[in-house]
């Protein structure tokens, strides 16, 4: 019998190979084993040496909870005497909102409810559709009595809670310089539209908080103390230099005069000379910041006062006399022989209503309010000299006030086209833009002995650790001497006792100032507007020591003619009460006291 023999060594396959013993199997078996087990290791390494910050901060993700604390908006403030009254302060309002599925007569509630709230029986059975819902907002910024009302009727799902929102105290007082707020972008909150509200919008803001605290997998509030928490920041408060009593009499004479002579708007703007500080800047038509929504010309939300350019016509001659004198060119009393016009570039220049005064002197250019008569005095400083002292004042540049949408005026071609004509017509006020602002800081300067201040609008910075930032007046420069301001002083002053300017007195006080009455351009440029005038004051008290500037516009008056008959006496109505209110002793006489 032939026995078979087995190989140790192994066993051939089908296809002639050799395949592998139970030792060959063991050993791929353990090479494929730490294969393995040395990526797992290199991955491993990888997780919690190079890549530990990652992974740690996706666990904490899971555990923790980390949410912004938003700050309270800093709040804006008037000045009243040595206290202040607020302008934008932040009001918390109650809101109505159901939740349906706790709501036991839907269509019950909604009929109580809208007796109350004034919102309709089906609005709100509407909104109560989805019974899962839990927060179903019906009214926000209830009234007090609304909210008394509801509570009273203590009806299951319908809930009340408080949210802050802006509130603006003074309604539409100086609310193109306060300017409001409005929702954002998603995500970016509340925005400072226009105004103070949008000038220091990142400031107001504040910074900031944030808070983070452990939960469990079921995103449950872990008990411990383990919490970081960084408070937020509330945004400083903003006390404007704005006086809350001279604002609301400027406002209440301004509208008055819009009214009464007719016109489109007007403005009325106070400052203090010595320190460049704004007590009043009206401006009419304005609007009320709680109700922006309801305003559909948005050309309201503009500060026209700082916003809007116009021709100031005769209001800037005291300004051209000014460089006159301080350039030695001539003196108050210098003789002046009126030629009726002056021809120039092809065109002839007149005196209003084509007058003529002949033999005069300064005093007399002013009172009469001559065009011929700083034609020459322009003429004798010479156009580049002239250019360069309107500039000294600051037309043709903006002030830096704090507040958005400045315009610098335009007195451009003043350095483009070196024709005289352009400089004789900028002399009388024309062919030149300059903003409200920027003309009773120069006037300012003149009262001020000389000094160009900027102008201020804000007073002091105070913040929630009580800590105060005072804004310090700031010297410009000086633009004339002070013996030239003096001059013009006294000279201003002749305006108004013998000039044009007798509708702006005060009985008791030195007061000076000018009119002017200006032609309003056409759009695009191409000759003036038929019919179109803007009537203008601007002068400041007392003459010796002035304590006031005051400018007054009226836009389009069409029942008067004359700067005169309609500026004039709001300047008076205005600088009377600027006087009595800060309690200014008399300089002069009271006629018929006596």
């Amino acid at each position: 019998m032939t026995t078979r023999r087995t190989s140790t060594t192994g066993a051939i396959d089908r296809s002639g190979r050799q395949a592998p013993t139970g030792s060959g199997r063991v050993r791929a078996l353990l090479f494929f084993v730490l294969l393995a087990a040395a990526v797992v290791a290199i991955r491993l390494a990888d997780l919690q040496i190079f890549d530990v910050e990652r992974w740690r901060a996706a666990a904490a993700d899971q555990h923790s909870v980390s949410a912004e604390l938003v700050p309270d908006r800093g709040e804006v403030y008037f000045r009243e005497g040595d206290s202040v009254y607020p302008a934008a302060v932040n009001r918390e309002y109650p809101l109505l909102f159901l939740v349906p599925g706790e709501m036991d007569n839907i269509p019950a509630a909604a009929a109580a409810l809208s007796g109350i709230v004034g919102v309709p029986e089906d609005e709100i059975r509407s909104k109560c559709a989805n019974l899962r819902s839990q927060f179903v907002p019906i009214k926000r910024k209830l009234s007090d009595d609304e909210a008394s009302r509801i509570e009273t009727l203590g009806l299951a799902g319908v809930h009340l809670r408080t949210e802050k929102y802006r509130y603006y105290s003074g309604g539409d007082l100086a609310s193109q310089v306060v300017g409001f707020v409005s929702p954002g972008e998603p995500g970016q909150g509340d925005v400072g539209r226009y105004g103070i509200e949008s000038w220091f919008d990142e400031k107001l803001r504040g910074r900031s908080g944030q808070v983070e605290q452990m939960r469990d997998a079921a995103g449950r509030w872990i008990s411990t103390d383990d919490r970081v928490m960084v408070p937020a920041e509330k945004g400083p408060d903003v006390v404007l230099t704005i006086d809350h009593v001279i604002q609301h009499e400027a406002e209440v004479i301004l509208r008055d005069s819009v009214e009464k002579f007719a016109g489109d708007g007007g403005s009325i703007v106070v400052m203090e000379p010595s320190t460049g500080r704004i007590l009043a800047m009206a401006s009419n038509p304005s609007f009320d910041p709680n109700e922006y929504g309801k305003v559909d010309d948005y050309a309201r939300f503009m500060n026209p006062t700082v916003s809007v350019n116009y021709e100031p016509g005769s209001t800037m001659k005291p300004i051209t006399m000014a460089i006159g004198i301080d350039e030695g060119k001539v003196e108050p009393e210098t003789a002046f022989d009126d030629p009726c016009s002056v021809s120039v570039s092809g065109y002839v220049l007149h005196n209003a209503e084509e007058k003529c005064y002949g033999k005069t002197d300064m005093y007399g250019v002013l009172n009469d309010s001559i065009n011929t008569g700083v034609i020459h005095v322009e003429s004798l400083v010479g156009n580049a000299r002239f250019a360069d002292r309107l500039a000294q004042f600051g037309f043709g540049k903006r002030t830096g006030i704090d507040l958005p949408a400045e315009l610098p005026g335009n007195t451009r071609n003043l350095s483009e086209t070196r024709r005289d004509i352009q400089f004789y017509t900028a002399s009388f006020g024309q062919g030149v833009t300059t903003t409200p602002l920027q003309l009773i800081t120069a006037y300012g300067a003149l009262a001020n002995h000389g000094i160009l201040m900027k102008p201020r609008i804000v007073s002091k910075y105070v913040y929630e650790d009580g800590r105060e930032e005072v804004v310090e007046p700031e010297e410009i420069r000086q633009v004339v001497s002070p013996e030239t301001a003096e001059k013009m002083g006294k000279m201003l002053e002749d305006v108004v006792l013998r000039g044009h300017g007798k509708r702006a007195a005060v009985p008791g006080y030195r007061v000076g100032g000018k009119t002017g009455t200006a032609q309003v351009a056409k759009e695009g440029g191409g000759g003036y507007e038929e019919g179109l005038s803007i009537g203008s004051f601007v002068g400041y008290a007392p003459i010796a020591d002035p304590k006031f500037v005051v400018l007054t516009k009226v836009d389009n008056p069409k029942n008067v003619e004359w700067a005169e008959s309609s500026a004039a006496p709001m300047f008076g109505a205005m600088m009377k009460f600027l006087l009595s209110y800060a309690k200014v002793p008399t300089t002069e006489p009271i006629p018929g006291s006596e």
